[in-house]
């Protein structure tokens, strides 16, 4: 059985808020405005389509007694904000490690939107490993930062932001905590993986160099290591952004819960003048 976490209250014990999906009768999910992305109320953060991708890979009877190691999302285009339907299967199955994948498809244009691989190993309760440091300020510590002016609300309005250092729309690194206020569908808990992958497509924008006014800065994909579930509701970001000299740039971030290091995250990003 795969671990859940919590209910979707914050930690304030306030009320208890709405999901980014609701799932409809034939199989399908309706996205909802939680899920949209801070460039406008039309597409989806790429947050909720990777988690809602992972939790397609977790309910394979091939991730029973298994770990998600890597994750792998490739984002084929904008998701829209409507009905979408979700697929898996197995890609390689084997004994101690199995290859997974899901699609993403927008039932609307019958056109896949995104798809995830994933990695799925033996889960063990002793290893050979031991669990870092986390940071050394919690999510109480952190301190609230409005949105930039002009930026669509949305996932970003959805998301308990706690910021130890920068702040969404402030050029550089960023180490900042997180908690969604929202399930992921319906009333379902959180999953340890599906919160790591609600969370980490953020440490682009959290950590993002250039004004984006002037730049735009896509990631194409997003590739998640995890080597352990984490604890909690909380996970904090330490994200940073590496430019190359043309139009590739990198961001990439530890994830901490608050008892130490849970992933390692990057995302090859594509990055232009706007026009």
């Amino acid at each position: 059985m795969v671990p859940e976490i919590g209910s979707g209250r914050l930690l304030n014990d306030g009320p208890v808020a709405s999901s980014f999906y609701r799932s409809r009768p034939d199989g399908t999910f309706d996205a909802l405005p939680t899920t949209g992305s801070p460039w406008g109320p039309d597409s989806q953060h790429g947050g909720p389509p990777a988690a809602l991708l992972t939790r397609a890979l977790e309910a394979l009877p091939e991730a029973a007694g298994r770990v998600l190691g890597r994750v792998t999302l490739e984002l084929l285009g904008p998701v829209p904000l409507g009905p979408l339907s979700v697929s898996a299967q197995v890609e390689r199955a084997g004994r101690s490690v199995a290859l997974v994948s899901a699609t993403l498809v927008d039932v609307a244009r019958d056109r896949p939107v995104a798809r995830a691989t994933g990695w799925l190993f033996p889960e063990l309760e002793t290893g050979a490993g031991e669990v870092g440091p986390p940071p050394s300020a919690g999510p109480s510590e952190g301190v609230p930062h409005d949105r930039p002016q002009g930026w669509h609300g949305g996932y970003l309005d959805a998301v308990e932001w706690r910021w130890l250092r920068g702040a969404v729309g402030e050029p550089g690194p960023a180490l900042v905590w997180m908690h969604p206020r929202p399930l992921l569908v319906d009333d379902e808990p959180w999953t340890p993986a599906t919160l790591v992958m609600a969370c980490v497509d953020s440490a682009s924008g959290a950590s993002s160099v250039l004004d984006p006014a002037s730049w735009a800065f896509q990631n194409t994909e997003l590739t998640v290591h995890l080597l352990r579930p984490p604890v909690g509701e909380w996970l904090c970001l330490d994200a940073r952004t590496t430019l190359g000299p043309g139009s590739v740039g990198l961001a990439t971030s530890d994830v901490y819960d608050e008892q130490g290091l849970v992933a390692r995250s990057a995302q090859a990003l594509l990055v232009a003048r706007r026009r």
